[in-house]
């Protein structure tokens, strides 16, 4: 990779070590080794003038994520470390608060500039530790060497002596990268999970049936060209389970796991053949199809999407009657009609975080950004108080942030390794191959089947399957389940749809990509739900009030730009009144994309809000220094 652009930034940072080198040999004549003061002044960064140095840093945190492999609580505990490691340089030089691992307190003349270098040196330390072997690790670790330079900062400074303020952030990050080696992640053996194995053999999604040995488990999928859900591909067919160790994984605020690595521990799921909640099991499985079954392009059905109509649920429901007017302006919310299928189909690929994604809990720091953007320059904690500059906002909003998004991995990974929650596309195919459970005078009957709702779960029969019957398709399958339901990608999805139709029950699919179908952990609890009611509830914190800037948060899909399939067939613009708001509707769209159950969402967003609330009290005891 030798290219005349690398060769550029590699002597210029060789000119700028040399010149600190003579700086510091002549240390007695110019009195300075910080590279931006004296004869070495540096310009300010031309992109973005307004982020801070911690912005800055995050972003390219960010970046680096959306080109490695997708792994959740990998991503949340490294948004988590770096924004350790900012806001213990930024701590060090403040008389009140307390660092999180640093606690010792250099003297400076220059604070904010220490404060800069300090941040600086500790974030790019343990980003390149972290990033050094990830996918897209050339250009990550690229773009953070870029950073350094447009900073003035040479990376060729490594102590960790003194109290130079590269010193210190040197300090911090090795302070960091030590305490992730003994924090219960397994980071040294690549995160891998020391003792689990799946009870299910994996299920070959090209082919219509499955093979359980126990339908409350999680199986893995067999995929025969896999990508990952940020569009990177796999060359192992066959899921791989993701952090069913990571309960243990030393947490922010709330409690460690024990020795069950379930720090918050809410029960089990529903479970198929358990007296007290096999009717929820089955119910929920009916839901997942009927959240399918609305996903239909050609359908004329509209709703309105507006906040006067969706949102103020009650924590863990879908109950919420809307807003009858906007808070902030005191003007009723206007309606926003929608085709059904467009907006349906539109919450499920906007939140699935895929091709050059995030993840959810960068997604988190992505609206957290956007927040503090319009909240500036009136940035107060809690709304009220002293007006904070940018970098002080930034590095007390990554502190609490990205504290709660790395304790709702571990909460929501602790169960999901605690109880191997199963996933829809298991459950659904599992129960139609076994037939129906409504009427034992009926074909196909099994007290653990699916049970039969007329127009959404049927009997194939030799009527249906008539010519220009309903089930004309599935003709020589008489007997067996049919579901009314999203029958899979299109051959080419930038052009054609799907339309909703009737499948074979054992043949059904979750509203996503071919090459993913479903994340490779286990379903209970939903990571999507719990990061984001966690985040929810730091931003609702920090800013002091529940509702977006202004009352309405708004993002654009533009039509056409679906991944799945075509669509939508307008411009979608999502609307939510509050953080939670879109928090549940986070949550929502993984039903609809037929990868949770009502169980993984409801009781994420309860555990979810657990891990936020202690986050943020915890967060605001190191801004006071307690």
């Amino acid at each position: 990779m030798n290219t005349p652009a690398i060769a550029a930034r590699a002597r210029s940072r060789i000119v700028v070590a040399a010149l600190v080198a003579v700086i510091v040999v002549g240390g007695a004549v110019l009195g300075v080794t910080r590279p931006w003061e004296g004869a070495l002044s540096c310009p300010p960064i031309a992109d973005h003038p307004t982020w801070s140095v911690a912005r800055r840093w995050d972003e390219a945190l960010l970046d680096a994520i959306r080109r490695s492999l997708p792994n959740p609580p990998v991503h949340a505990r490294n948004l988590f470390h770096v924004s350790v490691a900012m806001w213990d340089a930024w701590a060090a030089y403040d008389p009140t608060a307390s660092g999180y691992l640093f606690t010792e307190k250099p003297h400076a003349s220059d604070v904010s500039g220490a404060r800069k270098e300090a941040i600086s040196y500790a974030a790019y330390r343990v980003l390149t530790a972290r990033f050094i072997k990830s996918v897209g690790a050339d250009k990550s670790l690229s773009e953070f060497d870029d950073l350094m330079d447009g900073l003035c900062l040479p990376i060729s400074m490594t102590t960790t002596d003194g109290e130079s303020p590269a010193a210190i952030g040197n300090r911090i990050a090795k302070t960091v990268l030590d305490y992730g080696k003994t924090d219960g992640s397994n980071e040294l053996n690549g995160y891998a999970p020391a003792d689990y194995a799946p009870v299910n053999p994996p299920l070959v999604v090209a082919r219509a049936g499955i093979t359980l040995l126990d339908p409350n488990r999680w199986q893995p999928l067999q995929i025969e060209h896999m990508i990952s859900q940020n569009g990177v591909p796999v060359t192992n067919g066959v899921q791989q389970a993701i952090g069913p160790h990571w309960g243990h994984v030393k947490p922010f605020a709330i409690p460690a796991g024990g020795a069950s690595g379930a720090p918050i521990d809410p029960g089990p799921p529903p479970r198929l053949g358990d007296p007290a909640t096999d009717a929820v099991y089955r119910a929920q499985a009916v839901d997942v199809i009927r959240d399918s079954s609305l996903l239909d392009s050609s359908s004329p059905a509209a709703m309105d999407v507006s906040p006067r109509a969706l949102g103020a649920n009650d924590l863990g429901s879908n109950d919420g009657p809307g807003y009858a007017v906007n808070p902030v302006t005191g003007q009723p919310y206007a309606p926003e009609i929608l085709r059904q299928g467009d907006f349906y189909r539109t919450i499920a690929e906007f939140w699935a975080d895929g091709p050059n994604s995030e993840t959810p809990p960068g997604h988190w720091n992505v609206l957290g950004n956007a927040v503090s953007d319009q909240l500036a320059p009136n940035l107060r904690v809690g709304g009220s108080g002293p007006v904070l500059d940018r970098l002080q906002w930034d590095v007390k909003l990554y502190l609490g942030l990205n504290g709660a998004v790395h304790d709702a991995a571990i909460a929501a990974w602790g169960l999901k390794g605690r109880y191997d929650g199963i996933r829809p596309i298991s459950m659904i195919r599992y129960m139609a191959s076994l037939g129906q459970s409504s009427d034992q005078s009926r074909a196909a009957y099994n007290k653990d089947g699916l049970p039969l709702v007329p127009g959404l779960i049927e009997l194939i029969t030799k009527e249906r399957t008539a010519p220009g019957g309903a089930m004309t398709a599935l003709a020589g399958h008489e007997g067996e389940i049919a579901v009314r339901a999203w029958p899979g990608g299109p051959a080419d999805p930038k052009t054609q749809v799907s339309p909703v139709t009737w499948i074979l029950g054992t043949a059904w699919v979750p509203y996503q990509l071919p090459t993913f179908v479903t994340p490779s952990f286990q379903g209970y609890i939903s990571g999507h739900s719990t990061f984001s009611r966690a985040a929810a509830e730091v931003l609702t914190g920090i800013t002091g009030s529940a509702y977006f800037p202004g009352g309405l948060a708004e993002w654009t899909v533009k039509a056409g730009s679906f991944r799945f399939e075509a669509g939508p067939s307008a411009d979608v613009v999502l609307q939510w009144a509050t953080y939670y708001d879109a928090a549940d509707q986070a949550g929502q769209s993984r039903l609809f994309g037929g990868i949770h159950v009502q169980a993984d969402d409801f009781t994420g967003r309860i555990v979810g809000a657990t891990c936020g609330k202690e986050a943020w009290a915890l967060a605001q005891r190191y801004y006071a220094g307690r």
